[in-house]
């Protein structure tokens, strides 16, 4: 009995810990859905990343990034000047990209 408890305890930890980490960006400079595509391509470049939304309206980056796996924010930043534009703020999420996808269209609507 306590061997079960014990595991399931084990096993939330480890589902809990290996939840993909969302980073949101504020990003300047963005006016068109070129800047958009560059910015993305560049991001999608990063091994750690799986999925990423960019909103002109919001001036907004959202990056998703592998389970247990992280960008460090120096090397965000860099990814965001070396396309042109100016990252502003960087900030680590719960937030699903399916939220984020569905308050950026609500938003634009």
């Amino acid at each position: 009995m306590k061997r079960s408890i014990c595991l399931g305890t084990i096993l939330m930890l480890v589902s809990l810990t290996a939840r993909a980490d969302t980073i949101e960006m504020k990003v300047f400079g963005m006016v068109c859905g070129f800047c958009a595509q560059g910015i993305e391509a560049n991001l999608r470049k990063n091994p750690a990343v799986t999925d990423v939304v960019v909103s002109l309206e919001k001036k907004l980056v959202i990056v998703e990034t592998r389970a247990e796996e992280s960008i460090d924010d120096a090397v965000l930043a860099k990814t965001i000047a070396d396309a042109g534009y100016s990252l502003k703020g960087v900030s680590r999420t719960q937030r699903t990209m399916a939220d984020y996808r569905a308050a950026i269209e609500r938003s634009e609507k």
